[in-house]
Parts: structure tokens; sequence; C-alpha cells
């Protein structure tokens, strides 16, 4: 009996179809997984797979034409058959088939009028290839021109370079020998602690509650190095790049208080205070200790609560008191080589700082190229407290103040 084949829908945003090129025509012989013909579609030209046994009795649509997808495309069947009623009939249900390459085949026992006789096709003379084979062998690295078609008037399809064995030049073949590798997977499962768990409730509520955009500006920290090494002479404990930052944001959020707010559901707090959550990484985590009123603290008094918290964290001996309490943060990996990079916001604050590493970097400055040692900040806002411009102006001071440190003592 008849079959007809309609076109398939070969992806889900395909609404007609191209016929390129038949690749079979009236009469043939054709059995399952012969190409039928080579399909344009919205996304790519893909090749029509035949799942019938029988011969080709009927092409409705020449190559260049275009129909609907289930329109009538062919029609198979026995030599003999009579196929006026599939031609004059009206539409019926169609059963599809998804085939291993994502392409699907579709038949019913009775179409519509079709609506153009076939026409000659000429495929590319150039390289007789289909474009499926043409793709995978691209993806493989393999010359289209070098492997032998088994299709019809020689014409490669996807087996054939699925098949396809290199040569040397010598036109021998290369044979490979692959080592046998023995190996045992394995993993370790670890409960998580509480810990872990208040974490991850609390960076996926701010993340998916708080809409964060994010700011960027790269800092000559070159002044700051320097006045590092001077502040060294006389300090009594060892002032950091880091207890720097944190002294200079506490200034930044003084000349900029819009920065330091908290968001609360129904009103937005603006905190007079400024206290400076540092995220310190420890076995179970990451806790933000918190240096309080840090504006109002010189830099050897930053750096050594910083040090004595950072202590406190690693030993699990913080306070609550001393990890609450926090109006902005800082995350600084600058440590660990990290370039750049964005923090999720420590709600409620509506800002955190992610800064990266100095590193020597080559500027132009007076129109003159120079060494100087740059690091980029990020600052992670969330839009419903800090706009852009407030949070550009807070970076502007930001970066004033690290690029002179002289700034930070008056």
């Amino acid at each position: 009996m008849a079959e007809v084949i309609r076109m398939p829908k070969m992806s889900d945003t395909m609404t007609e179809g191209v016929i390129v090129s038949w690749l079979k025509k009236v009469g043939d012989d054709i059995k399952p997984g012969d190409i039928l013909a080579e399909v344009e579609t919205d996304k790519a030209t893909m090749e029509l797979e035949n799942y019938v046994k029988g011969t080709l009795l009927h092409i409705g649509i020449p190559a260049g034409g275009s129909v609907p997808v289930d329109a009538l495309i062919a029609i198979v069947g026995q030599k003999g058959d009579d196929i006026s009623a599939l031609l004059n009939g009206a539409n019926a249900p169609v059963a599809a088939t998804k085939t291993e390459d994502n392409k699907i085949e579709t038949t019913a026992n009775a179409t519509s009028t079709p609506t153009a006789p076939i026409a000659n096709t000429s495929i590319d003379s150039r390289v007789k290839a289909s474009p499926l084979a043409k793709k995978i062998a691209d993806e493989k690295g393999i010359d289209i021109n070098s492997v032998s078609g088994s299709g019809d008037g020689g014409r490669i399809v996807k087996r054939d370079v699925e098949t396809y064995t290199p040569t040397s030049k010598g036109g021998s073949k290369i044979n490979i020998t692959l080592p046998t590798v023995i190996g045992q997977e394995s993993f370790e499962e670890v409960p998580v602690s509480q810990m872990r768990k208040v974490i991850a409730r609390r960076l996926s509520e701010s993340k998916h509650t708080a809409p964060h955009f994010y700011l960027t500006m790269s800092i000559n920290m070159d002044k700051a190095i320097e006045a590092r090494k001077s502040m060294l002479e006389y300090s009594p404990v060892k002032i950091s790049v880091n207890d720097i930052i944190i002294k200079a944001v506490a200034g930044a959020l003084r000349k900029n208080p819009a920065a330091n707010a908290s968001w609360l559901g129904d009103k937005i707090r603006y905190n007079h205070h400024i206290n400076i959550g540092v995220a310190v990484a420890i076995e179970d985590g990451l806790i933000v200790p918190v240096v309080k009123f840090a504006d109002s603290k010189s830099l050897s008094h930053i750096s050594a609560e910083v040090k004595e918290l950072a202590e406190k964290a690693k030993n699990k001996k913080l306070q609550p008191n001393e990890f609450e309490g926090n109006t902005f943060t800082i995350s600084n990996l600058g440590m660990f080589g990290i370039d750049e990079f964005t923090a999720i916001i420590n709600s409620p604050d509506a800002c955190i700082l992610a800064v990266g590493a100095a590193k020597e970097t080559v500027i132009v400055e007076n129109g003159q190229m120079k060494i100087a040692n740059v690091m980029k900040v990020t600052l992670s806002c969330d839009h419903r407290v800090v706009d852009g411009a407030v949070g550009s102006a807070f970076l502007k001071t930001l970066k004033e103040l690290l690029e002179n440190p002289v700034k930070l003592l008056v």
C-alpha cells in the first residue's frame, strides 16, 4: 500500500521547508536509510531520510520549492499502485518518527493535493556530499575531498565520513594503537555543615531577590603601595594593602552615604555609621567579621583588629556581635592572584566590593606609556537601593583616595 511522505518538522521553530535537491527520482527503488532529499530549514540544511521500503512513485515539490510542515512532498509504494486517492484526498493524521540525528520523518495515509510537479535538480559538481556529511567532516577535521562516497553517483553521505580512515602520503592506512587505561571512579560525600547551610541559604536569597548590577573600575595603586612602605616604618603593626582599602572604602562611604544603605523590604535604611564587613575564608565556608566605625579608626587600629577577627574566625571563636551589624562588605581575592570577579551582595547591605590583585600593567599617562600597579575592583549593587550614578560616584571617590592616599589622613 502506498504511503505519503510529508514535510517533517526538523526544528522546534520550523514552519516550512525548502527542497534544496532531490537525491532520488520517480521510479527509483528505495529502502530505509536512503536519503531522499536535502531540506533547508530555518536553522540548517538537513537530510531527509527514508523509512519506507518500496518505489518512489511521486514527487510533489520541485527542487527550490518550499512547502509548509506536514504538506505532501512524495509518495512511496509498489510499482503499479493507484495513488490518485492519495493525491486527491484530504489531509490525514500524521505519524512522526525522530531519527538519531534529530531529523524527523513523517508519513500518513492521505494528503492534500501537491503544489507542483517534480523538476530536474543538479547537485554540486565540485564535491558530491550531503550537508550533514560536510558538517561532520568539518567537525572532525577531515578533508571531504579525500573521502570516497558510497551514495548514488559517488555521493558522500554521513556513513562515509563516520567510517573514514585517514591514510599516509604513501597511501597506506595509519594504524594507531591506544594504550589501555584502567581507572576506578570514586567520590566522597560530606554532610553539609550548618555554617555552609546558612551561607547557601543567605546567598541564594540575595542572588534571587536582590536585582544585582555591577560596576568595574581600574585603580592605579602605585602611590598606595609606596605609602604603605613608609607607614611600615612607623606603624606598631604590619599594615596590609587590604587595610588601606578598608580605610579608603570607609572614607568613600562617608562622602557617598547613599551607598551605605540596607534594603529592609518596605523601607530603605540609610546608615549614619560605617561598619565594614570583611569576608574571610575558613574551612567550613565564608564568614564576614565586622570592623565597626571603620571611618573613625586609624590604619594601624584597623590592621590589628582585622588580624584579630580573622584569627578568631579561623578558630571558630567569633562572637555574634563580631560578625553582625555590617553596613557594607569587602571581598578581596587579590592575594590569590585573581584579576577581577563579581561578588554576591551580603544582605541586607546594598553593596559589596570585589577586589582583585594589583598587577603590573602598561598604562598611558600624559601621552606616555609607563608601568603601573593596577587593581580592578567591581561593585555589586542592589538596584532596589543604589542606582548607577550612586555606585559610580562611590567608586570615583574610592579611586581618588587610593590613588592619593594622603587624603586618608586629612
